[in-house]
């Protein structure tokens, strides 16, 4: 009996030993998010193929330009790289309007070559991510040719349309026609076809079942091939309310709210996930303009609805033409409002920058002599040290700023091109627009790389499809390389930096001074280790209240050449600081 109790005794003591080390372990994952994936831990280098590197002299950048420049995107610390569109295409919206996908645009190279590239990144431990264009297609995909040649064509459902016997259709706004008209009539079969953006970019029918297995079918294919997963482009959109209801006036000022709330979204990226991710459970997948609030946001990453990875919402860019127009406060809110929401599951993107918008520098920072390179790192700084994945737009490692062009023939994108002639047509104020645009146009941020000093910045041999900024001969690769205190060395710190500090990755968040309109300042903590990050979002000095004892503390990262604790209560213009807090 003596034994029997013994016995008891030491079960119920591992029982209980069990259950608190379960319950604390359970703790722990949900105040930090400690669910590792590497994904999650991940420093993600987006390149714009077409303005990357040329290897043969034509201006455009290719892949076996990229393949060149491996070691550099090696030497950057990275860990995958975001490719926007190599797909075949006609090139109206640079890639995004697919006319195969199975297939590499002629101007990039071959599939021999995307197989070399792929092979290359993955000798080198980086992991690669495809953009997935399936909102839309090119009008000269073979789908449309063949739905457009007659109402009875089997590939007729493959898209949206509205019969013109009808009479006109319910008024769609579109981002990139010329009349912002997303109904375009098609004579053949005497129909409107649907195109949210360009009339080159009709858009797919996710209603039918068969159009959604030839996608999947398309995923398939390049996930077999080697790849590591999807950022889903413009997938907000591709659920639609096919009544067609009247939409309010102005909506198109809130246009993720009404294009983005279709009522199978969800549906089809649970199939989604049934039919082809789960089967690839270390492929990554992003959700680009997931909602229009965190609540939003979390029904696309939430891990038990099973849909998608990672957040990559746009309320923290879409601030107007730079950061003053929205404020610092209310910018640290949104990140902090979005934070809370995902403090103990789904993940987050953290990004300034990308394809879609000007550089950085000119948004939340400072493009001047004086301020370039210290807003620049203080950027950086932000980026990699907040939680979620950073993604890092390629130039921005250098400072490269916006082009600022003068004339409407220096634009080769459709956006700024169909916003222009569409203005001229209606007698607007042409010289305003262009003034404007040197702020704002997305081809500020897809000017071509700035390698070196020599002609066209070392990026072609040819006349390059897209100016170069004429800023190249001080803003290079190659002279930062050689600076151990450059902005892209200074780059590579800081993500050595995220690598060696886990709690930069799944540490708890809390912001300081919260009202302080200059500077944005929080701490990182996890597992007994805490960081604090001080970063001065303005040109002059700035004084912070943190409420932390800096006694012991250490200074582990700051941009600029000399920097002492001193209970550091004013920062200096662009001043970044990470203290290692004990």
């Amino acid at each position: 009996m003596k034994n029997l109790h013994v016995k008891i005794a030491i079960y119920l003591t591992i029982i209980f030993s069990f259950n608190m080390s379960y319950s604390q372990v359970t703790v722990t994952k949900s105040s930090s998010n400690l669910d590792k994936k590497w994904w999650k831990e991940a420093v993600i280098y987006q390149i714009y193929p077409r303005s990357f590197k040329d290897s043969n002299g034509d201006g455009v950048g290719d892949l076996k330009g990229i393949i060149s420049k491996l070691d550099y995107i090696k030497s950057l610390g990275i860990d995958a790289v975001w490719l926007n569109p190599i797909y075949e295409s006609p090139n109206d919206d640079n890639g995004y309007d697919i006319s195969n996908y199975r297939e590499i645009m002629k101007d990039f190279g071959t599939m021999e070559d995307f197989d070399v590239l792929l092979k290359g990144m993955h000798a080198r431990g980086i992991k690669l991510i495809m953009d997935l264009v399936v909102n839309h297609s090119s009008d000269e995909h073979e789908w449309f040719k063949q739905a457009r040649s007659s109402r009875d064509n089997k590939y007729r459902d493959y898209y949206h349309w509205w019969p013109a016997e009808k009479g006109k259709p319910t008024y769609r706004w579109s981002f990139f026609d010329v009349n912002s008209e997303a109904w375009k009539y098609d004579a053949p079969t005497n129909s409107y076809y649907l195109h949210y953006f360009s009339q080159k970019q009709p858009d797919l029918n996710w209603e039918n079942p068969k159009l959604r297995n030839e996608v999947y079918d398309i995923m398939r294919f390049w996930l077999d091939k080697g790849i590591d997963g999807f950022r889903m482009d413009a997938f907000q959109f591709a659920s639609k309310d096919t009544t067609w209801p009247e939409l309010p006036k102005g909506y198109e000022k809130q246009i993720e709210k009404y294009y983005g709330k279709g009522p199978h979204l969800h549906e089809y990226l649970q199939e989604m996930n049934r039919e082809v991710l789960s089967k690839y459970p270390n492929a990554m997948t992003v959700a680009e303009g997931a909602g229009t609030s965190p609540k939003d946001a979390m029904e696309f990453v939430d891990p038990d609805r099973k849909e998608l990875n990672i957040a990559y919402h746009f309320e923290s860019v879409s601030v107007g033409d730079c950061l003053s127009d929205l404020g610092l406060v209310k910018f640290k809110n949104i990140f902090s409002k979005y934070d809370e929401e995902f403090k103990d599951k789904g993940w987050l993107s953290i990004f300034l920058a990308n394809h879609d918008q000007p550089r950085m520098i000119n948004k939340f920072g400072s493009d001047t002599p004086e301020f370039r390179e210290l807003s620049s790192k203080m950027l950086s700084t932000f980026v990699l040290t907040m939680r979620g994945t950073s993604f890092y737009y390629n130039g921005d490692e250098i400072g490269m700023t916006n082009a600022k062009f003068n004339s409407i023939d220096d634009y080769q994108d459709v956006d700024t091109r169909n916003k222009y002639f569409g203005l001229k047509q209606k007698g607007g104020d042409l010289s305003a627009f262009l003034e404007g645009q040197k702020q704002t146009s997305r081809e500020n941020g897809r000017t071509p790389f700035q390698w070196d000093a020599s002609k066209n910045a070392g990026f072609t041999t040819g006349k390059p499809w897209l100016k170069v900024n004429q800023n190249y001969t001080t803003v290079n690769a190659e002279i930062e390389e050689n600076n151990p205190n450059s902005i892209l060395n200074y780059f590579r710190k800081i993500v050595k930096l995220r690598k060696q500090y886990p709690v930069l990755v799944y540490g708890k968040y809390t912001l300081l001074d919260k009202e302080n309109p200059k500077v944005f300042a929080y701490t990182r903590e996890l597992e007994g280790k805490k960081l604090l990050v001080l970063l001065n979002f303005s040109s002059d000095s700035a004084n912070v209240k943190t409420g932390v004892e800096f006694e012991n503390s250490k200074i582990i990262s700051s941009n600029y050449p000399t920097s002492t604790i001193n209970n550091r209560s004013v920062l200096r213009p662009y001043e970044a600081l990470i203290v290692e807090v004990k």
